[in-house]
C-alpha cells in the first residue's frame, strides 16, 4: 500500500506558515485534502483557510515541538531568520531545526520536508552546472549559505524518519515579504549600487507556487517513496532535492526592475557564475514547473508598477 493511501487525509505541521513559502504551502496542502498545523510566531497570522490550526510559539521550543507534531504525519519545516546575524540564524536553523526534527522522529512522523536553499552550493565563475552532488559553500562564504548548508548536514544526523531536503534557488512571487519581488527591488530603487550586475550572470529561480506544490506532494504523500533518490524520498534516509525552473539571467531580472521602476541598470564586465541548477531529481518525482519566466517576470512588473 502507498503512503497517499494509507494516510488519504494526513496532518502536516508547517512552521513559518504566514511567511511567503510557507503560506503557498498550507494553501497547497489543504487543496490536497490535508489537515494543517500552522506553526507561527504571532497569534492572528496563520492563514485564514478552512483545514489550518494555527498554533503559536517557538518552532524550536521542546515542549511545543513535541505538542504540535503528536500524531501528524509530516513536518515542513520553512524558517531561517535571513538577514539576522550568524549567531541568530545559527542558533534558531542549525541548533533549532533538528529540535523539531527529533520531536516528529520520537512521534512516529513519516516524513519531515525541510526547505533549504541552492545557496548552499559553490556557484562561483566557472563552476558550472550543480546538481545535488555539487560541491558546497566552505566557511567564509556568507552567513546565510553557511548556516542552511549547516542546517541541511543537522538534519541529515537525524536517523529514525524520511527527510526530504527541498533546495530552491531564487524563490519568484508576490508578495510584501518576497526577497525578489518586493524587498530586493525596493534596495535597487533606492541605491544606485544595486543596480550593477554581471548582465550575463545565472539567476536560477523557481516561482513560490511550483515549490510549494512538490513540497505538498511529498509532505501529503503523494510522492512514494522509492529506493531510487532518482524517483523518490529514500524511505528513513535524508534524500536532496533540487528545485529550479528554466534559465535566467541577471539581465533579465534586473531590466524588468529597473523599467518598472523607471531607472537604469548599470552593467558590469566581471567574472560571473553562469552555469544552472539542474532539477532533474524532482522531475524524476513527477514534478515540473508550470510558471515560466514571462510569467514570472510579469508579475514582478506588474507589483512594482502597482
Amino acid at each position: 500500500m502507498s503512503e497517499s493511501s494509507a494516510t488519504p487525509s494526513p496532518i502536516v505541521v508547517v512552521t513559518g506558515a504566514n511567511g511567503l513559502v510557507g503560506s503557498r504551502i498550507c494553501a497547497a496542502l489543504v487543496e490536497r485534502g490535508a489537515s494543517v498545523r500552522a506553526v507561527v510566531r504571532r497569534p492572528g497570522t496563520a492563514p485564514a483557510l478552512a483545514g489550518v490550526e494555527e498554533r503559536v510559539g517557538d518552532f524550536h521550543d521542546p515542549d511545543l515541538a513535541a505538542a504540535v507534531v503528536e500524531g501528524a504525519s509530516a513536518v515542513v519545516t520553512t524558517v531561517h531568520p535571513m538577514g539576522t546575524d550568524r549567531g541568530t540564524q545559527h542558533r534558531i536553523a542549525v541548533e533549532g531545526t533538528p529540535v523539531l526534527a527529533r520531536a516528529a522522529r520520537d512521534a512516529g512522523v513519516a516524513r519531515l520536508v525541510h526547505i533549504s536553499t541552492a545557496a548552499v552550493y559553490d556557484r562561483s565563475p566557472g563552476a558550472g552546472d550543480v546538481d545535488e552532488g555539487s560541491p558546497l559553500v566552505v566557511d567564509d562564504a556568507d552567513a546565510y549559505a553557511v548556516t542552511k548548508r549547516d542546517t541541511d548536514a543537522a538534519l541529515a544526523e537525524v536517523a529514525g524518519l524520511t527527510r526530504v531536503i527541498l533546495r530552491p534557488p531564487a524563490i519568484l512571487g508576490p508578495g510584501g515579504s518576497s526577497i525578489w519581488n518586493s524587498v530586493r527591488p525596493t534596495v535597487i530603487r533606492d541605491d544606485e549600487k544595486a543596480r550593477h550586475a554581471v548582465p550575463g550572470r545565472s539567476i536560477a529561480w523557481v516561482h513560490v507556487d511550483d515549490l510549494a506544490a512538490l513540497a505538498a506532494d511529498v509532505a501529503s504523500g503523494r510522492v512514494e517513496t522509492s529506493t531510487d533518490p532518482g524517483r523518490g524520498p529514500v524511505a528513513g534516509a535524508c534524500t536532496v532535492v533540487n528545485v529550479a525552473a528554466g534559465p535566467a539571467t541577471a539581465r533579465d531580472y534586473y531590466e524588468t526592475v529597473t523599467g518598472a521602476l523607471g531607472v537604469e541598470p548599470v552593467w558590469d564586465d566581471a567574472p560571473a557564475w553562469t552555469g544552472r541548477v539542474l532539477a532533474g531529481r524532482a522531475h524524476g518525482w513527477g514534478w515540473s514547473p508550470a510558471v515560466v519566466l514571462t510569467q514570472a517576470l510579469a508579475e514582478i512588473d506588474e507589483g512594482l508598477r502597482a
